[in-house]
This record gives C-alpha cells, sequence and structure tokens, in this order.
C-alpha cells in the first residue's frame, strides 16, 4: 500500500511538472518516431562515404510514428562529443532541416536543397553554412545524433537559425521525437 501511494504522488508531480495543454505532451511520455537508415544500424558505425572521409553525402533516413497532431517535423543530426569524446566541450551541428511537412517519411540519400520536401527550410549547421556536413571527428570516435522532432506548429522563416535559435522557436511544441545514433572515428 505504501509503495502505491509513493508511486501515485510520483506520477501526480510528474504530470502536475507539464502543461496541461495536449499539443504540449512532454516528448518523453509521447510514443517515440522510430528512427532508422538503410546506411547502418543503431549504434553502429557510418560508413565513410556520408563523412569528410569519403563523398560527405547525407545518409538516406526513415522515420515512421509521427503523431497525427503533428503539423511539421525538424531534423538536426549533431555531435555532443565534441572536440574529444574523454572531454567533450560543445555539441557540434551537422545538419538542421525545420518546417518540414508532417508526411514527410524519410530524406533520400545525398538529398540535394532543391530535393527537399515543399515548405522544407534549412539552418545553420556549426561550420556557418546550410546543408549536411558529414562526421570528422578530430579526435577518438565520435556519436552522431539524428533527431527527429513532431511539432504542433510550423516555425515559419527565421532565415537560416543555429541549432539554439531552433530550439526556442520549438520550445513547448515538441509532441513526439526520435532518434538514430550513429558513430564514426577517422581511418587513416
Amino acid at each position: 500500500m505504501v509503495r502505491r501511494v509513493k508511486e501515485a504522488s510520483v506520477l501526480v508531480w510528474v504530470l502536475a511538472s507539464f502543461p496541461a495543454h495536449a499539443s504540449e505532451t512532454p516528448p518523453e511520455l509521447a510514443p517515440p518516431i522510430s528512427v532508422t537508415s538503410p546506411a547502418f544500424a543503431a549504434g553502429q558505425e557510418i560508413p565513410a562515404r556520408f563523412t569528410c572521409q569519403g563523398a560527405n553525402l547525407s545518409p538516406a533516413l526513415e522515420w515512421s510514428g509521427v503523431p497525427a497532431q503533428a503539423r511539421s517535423l525538424v531534423l538536426i543530426v549533431d555531435d555532443p562529443d565534441a572536440p574529444d569524446p574523454a572531454a567533450p566541450k560543445m555539441t557540434w551541428v551537422h545538419w538542421i532541416l525545420y518546417d518540414l511537412p508532417p508526411s514527410t517519411q524519410g530524406l533520400a540519400e545525398g538529398v540535394a536543397p532543391a530535393a527537399l520536401p515543399p515548405g522544407a527550410r534549412q539552418g545553420k549547421n556549426g561550420w556557418k553554412k546550410t546543408g549536411y556536413g558529414g562526421p570528422c571527428p578530430p579526435i577518438g570516435r565520435h556519436r552522431y545524433f539524428f533527431k527527429v522532432f513532431a511539432l504542433d506548429v510550423m516555425i515559419g522563416d527565421l532565415g537560416t537559425p543555429d541549432a539554439a535559435a531552433l530550439e526556442k522557436a520549438m520550445k513547448g511544441h515538441i509532441v513526439a521525437r526520435g532518434d538514430l545514433v550513429g558513430t564514426y572515428q577517422k581511418h587513416k
């Protein structure tokens, strides 16, 4: 009986911590979006062709489980292990896409800006450019997160925002999220 009361009070605290508005369901309580790639399996090495040591192409991505209330999608690819996984100091952003239509189920390998879904916009990566920049770790094996967010709004034209500006615009609007993590270490 004590255990039940304890669990119930924790649940009440968790639910009270989040807005009551249904469109602001915390992503950790929403069913996850499944994100995959035919190029590499979750937790496995990203093939060199998708890195600075290869053709530097974006890998094909596929996702499912976008909730019905989604009005747009965001893709952020980043590396939280920069510059050295033994002593990370920053998150390096490799790609930002936003205002993707919620019906989008993935992106083709090496997708060109002109081939992005209608209405999709790009933000600035860590190199202060738009577009995909592949893994190019200076030292050690890094993790690369391909994150897909479902939002209950269209963000609208922010120009070419960096990750901080986009995340600020997304705040309170995330209804679901999914991640695919790959790794890479430069080969000699």
